[in-house]
């Protein structure tokens, strides 16, 4: 990553300097195997001797407390809660995505801001103001867009963590029950996503697929990255 670019006018008030490490990114839908993906994606590149950094949603050390009590006791208005989670993105981003890719070690981040903006339009958050939270972000040297159909993510939250109350959508109520909300809540997710990989231009992965073939995909296109770094020192 060279000169830094950002969605809107980034920090104006501290100035990133020279990122010398790619920011690479999984977006999808819950139970598509994004962290699975990073995990793989981490152990591959650190063999490789590439040093590696990760990051994910409420993962700040000044949000994550308040963030998951709010969600273990549904305290807070659908407002409220996208700007806790822009806060969290925002103190992420600048203490420790961007110092991580200004020291060297390429960042692998599980969702960015684009399930968030995702997640609040489904909840019936105007999208303008939901992108415009997103003016501090840096845009990704690449974003994976793992896409999955609801069958697939179905089968694999059954024989995985199981069904829960937020990734089911169940906060404004689409169904009563687990199952059926989460049917009709991933598949309004998905729309948003298709959406954005055409705005945001993300490269789109067939995450119906094996575990080790979506891997594979992955290294495949990851590596040309790594390959214009090198050709740049």
């Amino acid at each position: 990553m060279t000169p830094s670019e950002f969605y809107g006018a980034g920090f104006p008030y501290r100035p990133t300097g020279e990122l010398l490490g790619k920011l690479i990114v999984l977006e999808g839908s819950d139970g598509v195997g994004r962290s699975t993906q990073i995990n793989l994606l981490r152990t591959w590149l650190e063999s490789e001797g590439y040093a590696v950094s990760d990051t994910g949603l409420r993962r700040s050390n000044l949000t994550q407390p308040g963030l998951d009590a709010a969600k273990l006791g549904h305290t807070l208005g659908r407002q409220t809660m996208s700007l806790f989670y822009a806060t969290d993105f925002a103190d992420r981003l600048e203490n420790q995505i961007i110092p991580a890719l200004r020291a060297g070690f390429h960042v692998l981040s599980d969702r960015y801001f684009y399930s968030i903006i995702a997640r609040d339009i489904v909840r019936g958050a105007d999208p303008v103001w939901a992108r415009k939270l997103y003016g501090i972000a840096l845009k990704p040297d690449v974003v994976f867009y793992l896409r999955g159909d609801i069958p697939t993510l179905i089968k694999r939250m059954i024989h995985g963590r199981g069904f829960n109350y937020w990734e089911s959508g169940m906060d404004f109520h689409l169904a009563d029950d687990l199952y059926d909300s989460f049917c009709l809540y991933q598949s309004r997710l998905i729309e948003q996503f298709d959406q954005m990989a055409e705005e945001y231009g993300f490269v789109t992965i067939d995450a119906t697929r094996p575990i080790p073939v979506v891997f594979e995909d992955l290294k495949r296109k990851i590596k040309p990255l790594l390959e214009e770094e090198i050709s740049q020192i």
